[in-house]
């Protein structure tokens, strides 16, 4: 069996997990995810914890992956996820329009962006985006939309960088 899909899911305070016809649903304070769960992958919920099996060993390696989504699920729905996109360069700037983003990044015209259901994107200073949500795939989806409307270039180093991201820098050519 997987070593991953071994370790029980612990359930937060607030957290409910519900297996009903292949599907599994998590309820918490920052919302609610379900996602359908492959055949051969069986689910039991005791003592506040959720175990994972699998009926064959075919199974077993799908069984470890549906382990990791369902704790991110309900990490998800307790404390959520985010990440931070950094702005460098002269003149790039992010603002909040309502439920809009608008990006200065050196073209012609702003970049506006529109959130998605269910994320949640604040700009605590003009040269910083702060994207949160209880979904992990849509929130490092989102974050990569973003980053890529001005990726960071590798001799300036200019462009939009996940927070703590290191570029690795060219030497420009010499005469």
């Amino acid at each position: 069996m997987s070593r991953i899909a071994n370790k029980p899911i612990v359930l937060a305070k607030g957290v409910q997990l519900d297996v009903q016809s292949g599907n599994v649903t998590v309820k918490g304070p920052k919302g609610t995810l379900s996602m359908a769960v492959p055949e051969g992958v069986q689910i039991k919920i005791e003592d506040g914890q959720a175990l994972m099996s699998a009926d064959t060993p075919a199974n077993v390696p799908v069984t470890g992956t549906m382990r990791s989504i369902i704790a991110n699920m309900v990490h998800g729905v307790s404390e959520g996820f985010e990440r931070k996109l950094e702005l460098v360069g002269v003149g790039y700037r992010a603002a909040m329009q309502g439920k809009e983003l608008s990006l200065s990044l050196g073209f012609s015209h702003p970049v506006v962006f529109t959130a998605p259901e269910g994320i949640t994107i604040t700009t605590p200073t003009q040269t910083e985006v702060l994207v949160q949500g209880a979904d992990n795939q849509r929130v490092g989806e989102v974050a990569a939309k973003i980053r890529g409307f001005r990726p960071p270039e590798p001799y300036k180093g200019k462009g939009v960088k996940y927070a703590g991201e290191t570029i690795i820098r060219k030497e420009a050519k010499k005469a």
